[in-house]
């Protein structure tokens, strides 16, 4: 369920179903309906198992920062609806999605569409009515059907691919990468992280039977980060920019710098846009996503890490800056995550564990995920908020994790 969505829902009668249904049938007829707001939309599409957030954040505040109008759609939410579809880091008002969904109503796509679906046509609606410059697309599940696949592309991006969503995307790396690889489109440039070789393989023959060029992170370009932390980009087109400081954390977020910037010199190349490195240098440092290692408090970290592979990420990072400290971990984990392998990795940087129920039809039940740990140190915490407010001590850190829901459900409780 999409928080407030329901609400639009119920007062312009627009009927969608909380189901997953891959397949674009439904959002080609909406949109014909809806007279194809989506088509003149200049779109950077990304998707991917992990860093599709930070890598859109990135561009986002270098497209800003060169006085560019942006649109962003991402999900799952932060806190509700209104903040997944985005202009100018700004949600989406009551009164702009009234309108909206006024024109969706209008248009009688009632009953077509499921809410994710629903929730990318209001998007592309809203973004048209806006008229913004460029629009930041990030796909909610695989990508070749999935709703936000109705676009053509300026430049397409592949951060990241793991095993996920297995039950509808495949039980193998080259099976879930067939469907990453779905977003990209004829002779349309894609850049591409550093994927297992299995999975590159699977992109490297799509965008070659597409006639799309090819960027890939440690092959075309690459950054390196030095002794202050500092990031180097390079691309072998001999464009180099040194001194790029960030304050995004861990070493990963190196590489989602290299693809943005990678995505966004594309976007500026072919809108023949004058890219000032002193106003990139501006963007990188002031890039910040709520939930990648986020400090909403003193002592307080958030962090949506929900799969291995995040997961080890967010192990890496915990080493690289809480050495020496307690780490205390507060997690919730829906059902259909591979729970134990979190765990393990966990185990390795956490000297305690605070398991807690959060209100997702998908969650895993607290009790059942701590049955799964080997921690020396594990309790069920039934008043999380409760908890995250008493005083975790000087040398302590406390760092909520596993679901990006269970983030959304804690940050509105207190009140962040």
């Amino acid at each position: 369920m999409i928080p407030l969505l329901n609400n639009y829902k119920d007062k312009w009668q627009v009927v969608a179903t909380n189901d997953i249904k891959p397949g674009l049938d439904a959002m080609h007829v909406a949109l014909e309906k809806l007279q194809h707001p989506e088509r003149d939309l200049q779109v950077i599409h990304i998707a991917g198992t992990n860093g599709k957030g930070s890598t859109l954040a990135f561009i986002e505040q270098m497209a800003l920062a060169h006085g560019l109008k942006v649109g962003k759609f991402t999900s799952p939410c932060v806190k509700d609806v209104h903040d997944q579809i985005q202009v100018n880091a700004a949600s989406i008002t009551e009164q702009a999605m009234d309108i909206v969904f006024k024109q969706l109503a209008d248009a009688q796509v009632n009953g077509l569409l499921t809410d994710f679906e629903l929730l990318t046509c209001a998007a592309f609606q809203h973004f048209a009515n806006e008229q913004v410059d460029i629009v930041l697309l990030e796909a909610g599940m695989g990508g070749r059907f999935d709703s936000t696949n109705v676009i053509t592309p300026v430049v397409s991006i592949i951060p990241s691919i793991a095993l996920e969503h297995t039950n509808f995307l495949g039980d193998t790396l080259d099976k879930i990468a067939a469907h990453k690889a779905g977003i990209i489109k004829e002779k349309k440039p894609v850049v591409v992280g550093r994927l297992p070789q299995q999975a590159l393989d699977v992109v490297v023959a799509e965008a070659q039977q597409k006639n799309a060029p090819l960027v890939i992170l440690g092959q075309h370009i690459d950054v390196k980060v030095d002794a202050r932390g500092d990031c180097y980009y390079h691309h072998q087109a001999a464009i180099i920019i040194p001194s790029l400081k960030r304050q995004l954390a861990g070493a990963h977020q190196a590489d989602n710098l290299a693809l943005a910037l990678t995505a966004f010199l594309q976007f500026a190349t072919q809108h023949k846009l004058d890219v000032d490195m002193a106003k990139i240098r501006q963007a990188v440092v002031q890039t910040f996503v709520a939930g990648r290692f986020e400090e909403v408090r003193m002592g307080l970290i958030f962090d949506g890490a929900h799969n291995p592979a995040s997961v080890e990420k967010l192990v890496q990072t915990i080493q690289a800056y809480c050495a020496g400290k307690r780490v205390e971990l507060v997690v919730g984990m829906l059902a259909d995550k591979d729970i134990e392998t979190a765990l393990r990795l966990l185990e390795q940087v956490a000297d305690a564990f605070y398991f807690v129920d959060f209100a997702n039809e998908r969650a895993a039940k607290a009790a059942d995920v701590m049955k799964l740990s080997l921690a020396s140190e594990k309790m069920i915490v039934t008043d999380v908020v409760a908890f995250l407010q008493q005083s975790s001590g000087e040398n302590t850190v406390r760092i909520v994790t596993g679901s990006l829901y269970l983030l959304s459900e804690i940050r509105q409780q207190l009140e962040l």
